[in-house]
This record gives C-alpha cells, sequence and structure tokens, in this order.
C-alpha cells in the first residue's frame, strides 16, 4: 500500500502509478488506480471533480508556482487538505507536506505536464489525452541473437557458490519495546506511540507483527547468525535501510543509517566476503525521490550516491563506484565468468516524481545496461542483475524495454534477484515470439523487517558453481526466519530469548518436490499451484515467512497465481479481471508503504 500523503504527494503518485503501456487500455489503467486507492485508505476521490474544475485547478496551480512566495501558501493549502480529508494523522500531514514540498515543486516546475493532461489522467480521458510517460525503445545492437539451448542441471559433484542475500531491513530507531503496536499512524511500536490500554498489542523485545519495522539488536543479531553459517562465496544487498516514518526522515539521519548498517555488515561478514549492494528507494528523503543526473546542486542525488560510494568502496571496483556516483548503479566481475549488474530501480518507479521531468530511460540506465550485456555475450561471460524493486512493479515503458532485453541476452542473463514487496515470491518470464516458453525468472525474497505482520526473514541462493561451462543459474534456495512469538517469549519465564537462532523455514527444491529452479521447472510449479491447492497454500505460508493468518482461495488464489506469471507490468492489468484483483494486490502482495 501506499502512505496516505498530502494533495501535493498524492499528486506525484498519481502520475507516477498510471503510465499506459504499449497498447494500453487507459480506462482500465485510471479505475485500477482509482479502486487502489480506495483501499489504502485515501478518503479523497479524483472522479469527484469534474473535468472544468480539475483544469482550473492546475491552472491555479501552475500560476501560484511562477512565484516562490506562493509556494509557501501551496505546502500550507496542501497540509490542511491533508488533514481535513484525514488522509493521515495531522503532526503526519503537516510534516510530510514540509518534507516533500521543495523537491515535489521542483519536479513540477521543470515538467511538461499541462492541466489537460493531467486531468485526462485523473478524471478520464473525455477531460483530455495524457501521455506522460509515452512508450519509448531503447536501442539494440543488430547483432543476431545466438541460440538458445535449455538449462541442463550441472553434474552431481560439481561446484555451488552459496549467496546470502539481504534486502528491506528498515532499522528504526525509535522502536521501543513495550510501545503500542497498533497506533493510528503509519509506523508504530516507537518511543512516541504510546502504551498499549487493554486489547492492544504491545512491542516485544526483539519485533512485532503489525506496522513496526526492526530495533538495531535484531539487525545485529541477524548479522551475528548469518555470520556463524558461513562460509559465504558473497553477497547480494538491495537496499531498503531506513524505517517507514518518512514524514520525519532528514539527510543526516539517512547517511548515518547507510554507515551504521554498512559497516556492521562489513564487521560480521569480515573483510573478505564481497558484499554488492543495490540502491532501494526508501535510502532517499524525501522517500522515492531519485532525479536524473542532469538534476544538479542541492536537489540532486549526489548527497546519498557519494556516501553509498565511500562506504561501499571496500566491496567495490574503482570503475563501478564512478558509476554509482553518476546514476546509482555499477556492475562489477564476480569471478571470471560471472558478472554483476546492481540497477538504480528507482528509474523505473511510478513512485519517484521526478520522472514527471523526463521519464524516457533515466540517467540512459537501461542502454548502458544493454551495452554491459552486449560485452558479456562477446566475452561469454554470464550475469546476474540485482536490484530494489522487481521489474513488474515498474512504469508499463520501462518494464517492458527491461522484458525485452533480458530476453534479448537469455543466454546471457542467468539470474535475476529482487527485494521490495517484503513477501517470499517470484516473477516469470516468458519469450516474446513463443509466449507459452518460460526463460527468465525474477526472484524476489522476503524482507528482513517485520513490516507489515511478518517474521524477519532473509535468503539464501544455491547457483552452478565456479567452473567452465557452469550455467551460474539458481539451483535451489533456502529461507531463513527469526519467529518471533518464540523469540520474545521463552518457556518458562515467558521472558525474551537472549540469544534467538534464525530458523530454517523451508527449501525450495524440497518443499516444492522440483528437479530444479529452472523457469520450466518454476512454471510447472505454478501449473502445479492450480491443481493442488495443498502446494499452493504452502506456497503462501511461505510467501508470508511463516506467519499467515488466513488460507488464500478462490478469487485470491486466483490473482496470486496470475501476478507469479507477471514478469512485465503489463500482463499485471491481465490479472484485473479477477474479482478481487486489486484488493489482494494492495493487501497482500504488494504491503509496502513506498
Amino acid at each position: 500500500m501506499r502512505l496516505p500523503l498530502a494533495v501535493l504527494v498524492s499528486f506525484s503518485v498519481v502520475f507516477g502509478s498510471c503510465s499506459p503501456a504499449p497498447d494500453p487500455d487507459p480506462e482500465q489503467n485510471r479505475l485500477t488506480f482509482f479502486e487502489h486507492l480506495g483501499h489504502t485508505g485515501l478518503k479523497f476521490n479524483w472522479r469527484n471533480l469534474t473535468c472544468p474544475t480539475c483544469k482550473a485547478l492546475f491552472v491555479i496551480l501552475d500560476i501560484a508556482l511562477l512565484s516562490d512566495t506562493n509556494e509557501e501558501h501551496v505546502a500550507r493549502t496542501a497540509g490542511e487538505v491533508c488533514i481535513r480529508l484525514h488522509l493521515a494523522e495531522e503532526r503526519v500531514c503537516r510534516s510530510i507536506t514540509e518534507l516533500f514540498r521543495d523537491d515535489f515543486i521542483r519536479a513540477l516546475q521543470r515538467s511538461l505536464l499541462l492541466p489537460r493532461e493531467a486531468c485526462a489522467l485523473l478524471v478520464g480521458p473525455s477531460c483530455g489525452k495524457y501521455d506522460i510517460y509515452a512508450p519509448w525503445n531503447v536501442t539494440l545492437p543488430d547483432i543476431p541473437k545466438p541460440p538458445v539451448t535449455p538449462p541442463s542441471p550441472p553434474k552431481p559433484g560439481s561446484p555451488q557458490s552459496r549467496i546470502l542475500f539481504l534486502t528491506d531491513v528498515h532499522w528504526d530507531q525509535e522502536y521501543t519495546a513495550g510501545t503500542t503496536a497498533d497506533c493510528k499512524e503509519p509506523l508504530c511500536c516507537r518511543k512516541d506511540s504510546g502504551f498499549p490500554s487493554w486489547r492492544r498489542r504491545e512491542a516485544g523485545y526483539w519485533g512485532t507483527y503489525g506496522k513496526c519495522d526492526l530495533p538495531l539488536r535484531t539487525v545485529e543479531n541477524l548479522l551475528e547468525n548469518v555470520a556463524a553459517a558461513g562460509a559465504w562465496d558473497w553477497v547480494y544487498w538491495t537496499g531498503d535501510i531506513p524505517a517507514h516514518n518518512i514524514w520525519s526522515q532528514t539527510r543526516t539521519q539517512q547517511l548515518s543509517e547507510l554507515t551504521v548498517i554498512s559497516r556492521l555488515i562489513h564487521k560480521h561478514l569480515g573483510p573478505k566476503v564481497k558484499v554488492y549492494p543495490a540502491v532501494g528507494n526508501h535510502e532517499s528523503t524525501p522517500v522515492n525521490s531519485f532525479p536524473p543526473p542532469f538534476i544538479h546542486g542541492n536537489r540532486s542525488s549526489s548527497w546519498l550516491y557519494n556516501s553509498m560510494a565511500e562506504e561501499w568502496s571496500p566491496w567495490l571496483s574503482e570503475q563501478a563506484v564512478t558509476t554509482l556516483r553518476h546514476g546509482g548503479f555499477y556492475t562489477m566481475e564476480i569471478q571470471p565468468g560471472l558478472r554483476v549488474v546492481s540497477l538504480n530501480m528507482n528509474f523505473c518507479a511510478p513512485e519517484n516524481f521526478w520522472l514527471l521531468v523526463n521519464s524516457t530511460d533515466p540517467a540512459d540506465q537501461l542502454q548502458w545496461l544493454v551495452h554491459v550485456l552486449q560485452e558479456s555475450e562477446l566475452k561469454g561471460e554470464k550475469v546476474h542483475i540485482i536490484g530494489h524493486i522487481p521489474p513488474g512493479l515498474c512504469l508499463s515503458s520501462w518494464s517492458w524495454n527491461y522484458y525485452h532485453i533480458v530476453n534479448r541476452y537469455e543466454s546471457t542473463v542467468t539470474g535475476q534477484f529482487f527485494g521490495h514487496t517484503h513477501m517470499d515470491e517470484f516473477e516469470m518470464f516468458f519469450d516474446e515470439a513463443d509466449k507459452t516458453r518460460p526463460f527468465g525468472v525474477a526472484f524476489i525474497a522476503p524482507s528482513i523487517t517485520t513490516y507489515v505482520d511478518l517474521n524477519p526473514g532473509y535468503r539464501v541462493y544455491y547457483v552452478d558453481g565456479n567452473y567452465k561451462g557452469s550455467s551460474r543459474l539458481v539451483l535451489d534456495h533456502e529461507t531463513y526466519i527469526l519467529n518471533l512469538t518464540e523469540a520474545n517469549h521463552s518457556p518458562g519465564s515467558g521472558k525474551p530469548v537472549q540469544d534467538p537462532k534464525w530458523e530454517l523455514l523451508y527449501r525450495a527444491r524440497e518443499a516444492y518436490a522440483l528437479p530444479s529452479l529452472f523457469p520450466a521447472d518454476l512454471d510447472t510449479l505454478i501449473q502445479t499451484f492450480v491443481k493442488d491447492d495443498r502446494f499452493f497454500q504452502k506456497f503462501w505460508y511461505f510467501k508470508h515467512k511463516g506467519h499467515v493468518s488466513e488460507p488464500c482461495k478462490d478469487a485470491c488464489k486466483t490473482t496470486e497465481i496470475c501476478l507469479l506469471r507477471s514478469g512485465l507490468q503489463e500482463d499485471l492489468g491481465k490479472c484485473t479481471g479477477h474479482h478481487g484483483f486489486v484488493k489482494k494486490l494492495i493487501r497482500s502482495t504488494r504491503k509496502i508503504v513506498c
């Protein structure tokens, strides 16, 4: 779900979430988004606006923003609207409008958005035409795609690489055990959340099921456990360090948390273990604010990228640090024959309001990706792609181009690894020519944080290892959790366990009786979910890291299976034909404050 914001910030969410896909259905996209708003608690409905009123509002806004003196009035008005429409608590409304004001207004001033385009998007096509995120294409080299050889399992006894995967830490400095886990604000279990009264839950020592993030001690306990469970060949870490208190964050706080967590990982895993990080959407403040590199000065992301470069330089090459400073992405050789590409998925995020200025391949990242993959193909390298936001949740044109690229280089891209949803799931990729042939899978790993109603967790991947002719494909994976019910209440005393152990929740191949985790096998697994409900309910339980209140049946199940087959944003729209799609999409599958 998306955090209820003030009206100005709501504009950015709207414009970032309703982009037309190739061959779009604009009215369906619009209706889907408005139903989405209804389920996130937003009381205000843009469909209540008439076309003339909408255009008048945007004309007034454009005129008001011509003068810097009016920015304060616009922000104050937005805060009042947020309060009166009960979009959030008063303190949150006032804080978030102040925090988002400057960046959002600068982005809006630099955008080419016209009132008729905005209102066509908000009210409907009868009010005008919108093509803010019109389709665009990256250029692929005029080199034929090599013949595709179906993958085969490695010979018994072949080397394997053991990879630790960490994502969505969401450390909350204000987490306080004993406070209420059922507060009115978007994030609870904090110093200012108050203390629980009768029938209200309280924050546990190691974490809490609810709208709560994690205390630092739980993050440290995780790192102590994974250090003891080594050795690790390397680590993928796909971001989101700060907590979900997005209305009260500062750059100083974000950088401090980046430093603390980066150094803790280095301390516990040791200097010999390479860590390959990716940028999450919560690293910036305001959240999701990632301007393209042509935005300079104080509004740029250099404050963040430069600090990342300093903290991550022990793990990264000089060339990787250079592109990280430029746009938050990089590539590195992990081993001879294997390369990692770390993408800045914020340049595809619907919530990144800076894409109002220009959403066409921001930072030329995808064109750069094509160049990297072509070079790797010529050298016979295999490539793993890591990033925070899964490609199926991206802007439609970005998502389509990414899909097109990995389809072209399917013999080179042998692993895709993401986080962000906090759930344990995956997205399938099917050949563009033969839509029944699965060629890839994006693995989506569970979060370290509990947000929302989850056990803390992490992932281990087993990949075809370092030897000549290795496929470098994922062979198996394991998910580990910290069972909060047991960790917070030791048998007998009822007090927190002093040194809780993270336990294995499941091994994928064993749990699903699979010969491998190759795309064809996971496609077969999805078909098994359709036929055998026991297997699907097992997936549903694992998806929520062993903490789920009710089974997923009927329309919920149909939607979940549809989503698993959707590595392309455009395909998500095909799931909307199922009853209850948006409700389950927001409540169960995309339960994230972006």
